[in-house]
């Protein structure tokens, strides 16, 4: 019994794009605000691309190309939304480098973002990550302010 609660495996989440971590209630969008899609945080990108937070295999690539989903080895579920009310964009300003059911390692690139347009365009750049199965995990937020693309741990997930 108490191998199981020893041996809980916990996966890191890399930051995705570099910028500066905010919470989820901050997201202006309830969606994401008030944690409808999970448990999370967000980012607003400094500069950079989109990559993979996670080991793991490409699970979603929206038809607007404005959000792409992973699944990790643990059965983790990684949301990354690009952007607020991105989806009018019809995927404009994002250039996808991966396929659905591709397996993908921690910072490989995701999608090419156009900050510029999208800042222009968009409600807003805000880039929320969400753990869209959090009900079946425990999230942690490691409490940073700024992150760097694949250097800083963003969030550990476990199981409950």
């Amino acid at each position: 019994m108490l191998t199981k609660f020893f041996n809980k495996r916990k996966l890191q989440i890399y930051a995705p794009v570099t910028g500066e971590i905010l919470t989820l209630d901050q997201v202006p969008d309830p969606v994401f605000s008030q944690k409808m899609m999970g448990e999370g945080i967000a980012i607003m990108p400094k500069n950079g691309n989109i990559h993979a937070p996670i080991e793991g295999t490409i699970t979603l690539i929206s038809e607007t190309k404005h959000a792409i989903g992973l699944l990790s080895n643990d059965g983790t579920e990684v949301l990354i939304h690009i952007g607020l009310e991105t989806v009018s964009l019809k995927g404009q300003g994002f250039t996808v480098t991966v396929k659905t059911g591709d397996r993908v390692s921690i910072g490989q690139l995701l999608i090419e973002v156009d900050w510029e347009y999208i800042r222009d365009h968009a409600k807003s750049i805000i880039t929320p990550i969400v753990i869209t199965n959090s009900a079946e995990k425990k999230v942690q937020h490691e409490g940073t302010k700024e992150c760097l693309m694949g250097e800083t741990v963003i969030m550990v997930t476990s199981s409950k």
